[in-house]
Parts: structure tokens; sequence; C-alpha cells
């Protein structure tokens, strides 16, 4: 009696190891499944230009669903910007308040400005800024780019005229400006290579409210392993928060907390002996 029913559990054991193999195969199965059809279903990387923003190609919201994976950029605060052999960057900042006004990235001869501006939440801003380019400009012409309507302006500097490019993106609440000058805003590899890179960059509008038109906030750069020490350092904080004994004092006993603790240690018995 006792071998068959020892057997019968052990049958049951078994039968239930087997089905739970079974079920982790399957549930695996399925996770494989779904990674290979989620991967299938994200959108390739395109040449700029030739997609959507924020779906195959940027620049990038940091809450767009499909944003390239940032950790490695470099954080000026509106901008995350890509490292790029060969790339020099160059932030201008007014004299007095030392508050950073744009980043401009030079490679060979060319160079890239670029700055955030908040926009409304209905509409974007670059179709109003590009007519008023336009009618302010008169050497301003409209073109079709590769990040859709562009303007080219040429721009005396000193005895030179020098060619720019300017182009304009809009995303959630933010609009990015970019002004390329040299031969990247011609054609060429370095028209090439700083589209790219303009495609590349991540926008962080930020929850502070701003004006339309207003300059979204960047700040000096921080590194990734800057970012990293700050980000472990902040959940240290959480983590100390939470184990945290409500009411214990921090750092020595004053001697208030010394007789408080002497007296509650003197009292005694808390209940008394009944007899």
């Amino acid at each position: 009696m006792g071998l068959f029913g020892f057997g019968r559990k052990k049958h049951r054991q078994d039968e239930a190891a087997e089905s739970a193999e079974a079920d982790e195969k399957v549930e695996d199965a399925a996770k494989a499944g779904a990674e290979e059809t989620a991967e299938a279903e994200k959108p390739e990387p395109v040449a700029p230009g030739e997609g959507e923003r924020g779906e195959n190609q940027g620049p990038w919201d940091v809450d767009d669903e499909n944003v390239p994976d940032y950790d490695d950029y470099l954080d000026i605060g509106s901008l995350y910007l890509p490292f790029l052999p060969g790339i020099e960057l160059r932030l201008k900042a007014n004299r007095q308040s030392g508050q950073v006004l744009g980043a401009t990235i030079t490679l060979g001869d060319s160079s890239l400005e670029m700055e955030a501006f908040a926009a409304p939440k209905s509409f974007g801003l670059w179709d109003d800024v590009r007519s008023d380019l336009l009618e302010a400009n008169k050497g301003a012409r409209e073109v079709d780019g590769t990040f859709g309507k562009e303007l080219t302006l040429p721009v005396k500097v000193g005895d030179k005229t020098l060619d720019t490019r300017i182009v304009g993106v809009d995303g959630p609440r933010w609009m990015l400006r970019g002004i390329f000058s040299g031969p990247a805003a011609k054609g060429g590899e370095e028209k090439k290579t700083l589209d790219k890179y303009f495609a590349d960059v991540v926008v962080e509008r930020g929850e502070e409210p701003l004006a339309p038109r207003d300059m979204i906030p960047m700040h000096a750069p921080v590194s990734p392993a800057e970012r990293r020490k700050l980000a472990e350092a902040e959940a240290a904080k959480e983590q100390e928060k939470k184990t945290e004994i409500p009411g214990k004092p921090d750092g020595p006993l004053t001697p208030v907390h010394q007789v408080e603790q002497q007296t509650t240690l003197q009292r005694g018995p808390l209940f008394s002996e009944m007899r």
C-alpha cells in the first residue's frame, strides 16, 4: 500500500516535471518568437531623408519608441550627441552668465551648428521659422533637401562669402535647427557624414515651461562615465532612504538621546507578572 502510494506520487511528480518542462519549452519558444517578431517589426534604419522622423530616422526624441541607445552619447542638456572619430565639439556660451547657447561640430572643412527650441504641442515651428528667414534674408533660397524643405543662405565673412544650409526638424514640443557650412552645405562626403550625424542626435525637451521659440537649455558636457556615476549615486541614495529606520537618530547620540535610551532600558518589564 505504502509502495503503491509512493509510486503514484512519484508518477505524478514525473508527470508534473514533464509538464513543467514542456511548459517552459513552450514559453521559451513563445518568447523567442515574440523577440523575433519584435525584431522583424522594428523598422530598419534608413539614410537621412528617406524615412519618417521618430520611426526609422532622426533626429530623435528621448521618448521615441525606436530611439537608438544613447547611453554612450555626450549629454549637453537639450541634446545627446553621438561620438564620431575626427570631429571636434565647440560650445558657444554667454561670457557673463556662462549659459551655453549652441553647439558646433567641426569635421574637416565643414561645420554643423545645432540648437533646440521649444515648440507648441499642436504644431511644428519650422514652417514659420523658415518663412521668417526667407523674408529677412534676400539671398536665402528654399530648396528640397535631405531633411525636407531647407534653406541655402550665403553669408559674408570678411571679404569672403560662406555657403550655409539651414535645416529644421520638428519633434514633439521641440524644433532642432542645424546650420551646415563649408562643403557640408553643398555636397560630398562631409555633407553625408554630417547629415548622418544630425540624424543621429537625440533631443530631450524636458518638462520646464518654455515659450515657443525659447531655446531649450544646454549645459556643459557630461560624459557617459560621469552620467553612470551620477545614476549610481542617486540609486545609492534611494536605497539608503529605503533602509533607514524611522526615528533612528543620525550620527552620535546627543545627551537627550542618551537619557531617553537609558530611561527606556531601565524601565524594567513591560508587563506585570500575574500570580
